[in-house]
């Protein structure tokens, strides 16, 4: 019989035990359909697929597929021509099968190389930690990275917007092409199953901005909240209109309240900045307990860590109130808008709120110009107003 045939399960069923003479170990049969695929049969009838090549390098190779009939022809020819393909781009199918081998996990990745790095790269690691462990890790974590394809990113990008905002789907997928950017950095991948996956279209005008009613229903509430370090970073936040992690890590030796003064020396945009503070900002600061005894403005529980998270507090001083959809993030928007309002240019809210370009600024610009502290005097006078309105009616 020829050892060089067109192979068929049948044929391949049908091939015979290798001399049990001879002095080799198996007899080799060739396939005349996909160059480099044969078969080698055992002196006890062992049947096994394998691919026979020679590198760019002139270096010659075989490669074990699998064992017939546990593999049949079509998924051998399938594998060969695959590793036939890695051949015609100058590659070497067993160094592929090493690599694909040492191939880590999203999860062995993520937790072992990604996140050690964001710890110390990233001032937003924590909600980076927070989408690994509610979301990312319980869909992807036991997945090779390799084995992540175009339409898994697709369809979870669409899953996080089916129930959350657009701008919280694209932080997730922002997330994803960080982590996919890296494992190409750090040669564990060639190519991202991130990177053609667009961003959905955020409204940023669609913001949530305190009336001034509501302003005054919130500072009501708060004197009923007994989280007083909570209250007082909430009504930080909204005079000052700086980011949540900027007022909760507040250090008092960055806090000048003789020039109303308070000094971010971390900010997003990378670059420390200065924040006017208000009488009403001033007289905040000055009352808390937290002077002398603590490096930080609103310490958490442990004195020597500062406040993690207002959000429980806000609910509960919203659900008080009677004011629904606010986030803490919206107290910096409404900061703005009184801004606006209150006849400051767009120039000035820029550097009120620290963005580093004029159009991140230019969302408030559909609302209806004097030094940055004025603008800061301006908005602690208008929530004065709103407090005074809320309590008169409440008389």
């Amino acid at each position: 019989m020829s050892r060089k045939f067109n192979f068929t399960n049948r044929s391949l069923a049908s091939l015979p035990n290798h001399d049990a003479s001879s002095p080799s170990s198996s007899a080799e049969y060739s396939d005349t359909q996909v160059r480099g695929l044969r078969m080698t049969v055992g002196k006890t009838g062992t049947k096994t697929f394998g691919m026979r090549y020679q590198t760019a390098a002139g270096i010659k190779r075989f490669a074990r597929i699998g064992t017939f009939p546990a593999i049949e022809l079509a998924e051998a020819r399938a594998k060969a021509l695959e590793m036939r393909a890695i051949l015609d781009r100058g590659g070497d199918p067993l160094e592929d099968n090493d690599r694909l081998k040492a191939m880590p996990s999203f999860a062995t990745f993520v937790n072992d190389e990604y996140l050690p790095f964001a710890r110390q790269a990233k001032k937003s690691f924590k909600d980076d930690e927070s989408k690994f462990r509610c979301h990312l890790l319980p869909k992807f974590g036991e997945r090779r990275l390799c084995d992540i394809s175009v339409r898994d990113i697709q369809l979870h990008h669409a899953e996080i917007r089916s129930s959350h905002s657009a701008a919280t789907a694209n932080r997730h997928l922002a997330l994803l092409k960080a982590v996919f950017r890296k494992a190409i950095e750090w040669n564990r991948l060639t190519v991202s199953p991130a990177a053609s996956t667009r961003l959905f279209r955020e409204n940023s005008q669609n913001q949530r901005f305190l009336t001034p009613g509501e302003i005054g229903k919130i500072y009501a509430a708060m004197e009923l909240e007994h989280n007083k370090t909570a209250v007082a970073a909430l009504k930080l936040l909204l005079l000052t209109g700086t980011r949540r992690q900027e007022a909760l890590r507040a250090k008092w030796v960055d806090v000048d309240l003789e020039r109303g003064q308070w000094f971010l020396p971390e900010t997003k945009s990378g670059r420390g900045r200065y924040v006017g503070l208000s009488e009403d900002a001033k007289a905040l600061l000055a009352a808390q307990p937290s002077r002398g005894t603590s490096q930080w403005v609103f310490p958490g529980r442990d004195p020597q860590k500062p406040l993690n998270n207002p959000r429980k507090a806000l609910s509960r001083i919203l659900a008080a109130a009677g004011v629904d959809h606010i986030r803490i993030h919206d107290l910096r928007h409404t900061n703005a808008s009184l801004a606006i309002n209150s006849g400051a240019s767009l120039f000035e809210v820029q550097n009120l709120l620290g963005h580093s370009t004029p159009q991140v600024t230019q969302r408030y610009a559909h609302l209806t110009a004097s030094g940055l502290l004025e603008v800061s005097e301006t908005i602690a006078s208008v929530i004065n107003e709103a407090v005074k309105e809320a309590q008169q009616e409440a008389q």
